[in-house]
């Protein structure tokens, strides 16, 4: 059987997109989203929220020139995609790893 490794997400941008062309021609969007949990604490009665940041990356073209045109700081997104980890090379040479929600080439939806 095969796995499944699908994010659904519903949150609001921390700031605009950012653009960037890659090495092999193709072109990445990326920006983070904030999703929150509200709860009502127990013992103290006291309404509480968590808020969680999560990195974005679009390789699908189409969906990528839809977030730069259309996305901004605050605009509420729903978004489907897959998590990511990888390593790179930072402009110091040292090694890094991160975790972001892709939106593939041929994958990935946003709304």
């Amino acid at each position: 059987m095969a796995g499944v490794n699908k994010v659904i997400l519903v949150g609001n941008l921390g700031r605009d997109p950012e653009a960037r062309n890659m090495q092999n021609g193709g072109k990445v969007v990326s920006f983070s989203i904030a999703t929150s949990d509200t709860w009502n604490d127990k013992a103290s009665g006291e309404r509480k929220e968590k808020t969680q940041w999560h990195r974005i990356a679009i390789f699908n073209e189409k969906l990528g020139e839809i977030a730069e045109k259309y996305l901004k700081k605050g605009s509420k997104v729903y978004l489907e995609g897959a998590i990511e980890t990888r390593k790179y090379t930072d402009k110091d040479g040292q090694e890094r790893e991160t975790t972001e929600i892709v939106l593939g080439r041929f994958k990935g939806e946003l709304t």
